[in-house]
């Protein structure tokens, strides 16, 4: 198979469904990273995936309120689960972030990654990082490429 092409979902017998949660088991059994800060896989799809954590007191910054980079780890994850959810090996290669609003110890927190355009082995995804009373928290963009390998 050329490197550049896109596996086909007959190919290896699954939908497109079945190959992304496939993939998102894969990769969460490696990502001590988003395990080591409580992120968990809501969801998952073809090009997107929900994920979530809540803001605990081990997060806070010196404004007693979640360290951005917390919320920029959360917001990457969601994009790196759906980035990977074809089962090719995908990398970020840029990323921004904006907060909105803080987000406080205790805040249960959801980034939904979203594929918005894809060509070849280049794709750009939103995530939208919200609590759990629906205040949206940040806007994350982040493109990616797509290297050697899959996941299974």
């Amino acid at each position: 198979m050329n490197d550049d092409s896109e596996l086909n979902s007959t190919d290896i017998g699954m939908t497109p469904d079945e190959i992304a949660k496939q993939c998102a088991k894969v990769m969460s059994a490696k990502d001590e990273a988003s395990r080591s800060l409580g992120i968990v896989v809501v969801d998952v799809g073809p090009g997107t995936a929900t994920m979530s954590m809540t803001v605990r007191d081990t997060m806070v910054n010196g404004h007693n309120l979640c360290h951005g980079g917390y919320i920029f780890s959360l917001a990457d994850s969601a994009m790196a689960f759906a980035s990977n959810s074809y089962n090719r090996v995908a990398l970020a290669q840029d990323c921004s972030i904006t907060f909105t609003a803080p987000g406080k110890i205790g805040v249960h927190l959801t980034a939904h990654a979203r594929e918005i355009w894809k060509a070849g082995r280049n794709a750009i995804y939103d995530v939208a990082v919200k609590s759990a009373e629906g205040e949206k928290i940040a806007e994350f963009r982040g493109k990616t490429r797509t290297v050697r390998g899959t996941l299974f």
